[in-house]
């Protein structure tokens, strides 16, 4: 039996994801000014999205739907080298970045949100309801 459902494994996921995209947009706006430097972006939906669509559960019931087996989320950090922004061939959006830190913060609290919903509830029922 096992002690803990899917849901925190994949919020867990959610979390590394963030991070990981922090320490990227962090890395890029440090190296705004750098001649060369090419801007990274972290990819985490497409992988979820392939994890989601391989989701198993058990069938109870002969009228359930039929799901299949799921694999962990990845993470992929990607180098966009196809543009620059300027003569010395850097191509950080100083503003593309900001924007994403704004966002991957909401992210990152509403993640952190449910996380802690979850193990509220585990420990509302650890202790019997009280």
């Amino acid at each position: 039996m096992k002690l803990f459902s899917n849901t925190i494994n994949t919020l867990e996921n959610a979390l590394n994801y963030s991070s990981t995209k922090q320490k990227v947009i962090a890395q890029n706006i440090s190296n705004a000014d750098t001649p060369g430097y090419k801007a990274k972006n972290v990819s985490f939906k497409s992988e979820l999205n392939d994890a989601i669509s391989t989701v198993t559960g058990k069938q109870t019931n002969s009228k359930h739907m039929a799901i299949q087996s799921s694999g962990q989320a990845g993470v992929t950090i990607s180098t966009d080298r196809t543009t620059s922004y300027n003569h010395t061939g850097n191509n950080v959006d100083i503003d593309k970045e900001m924007s994403d830190l704004a966002t991957n913060q909401i992210y990152y609290n509403a993640m952190i949100e449910r996380i802690s919903g979850k193990f509220n509830s585990l420990q509302t029922v650890i202790k019997g309801g009280r």
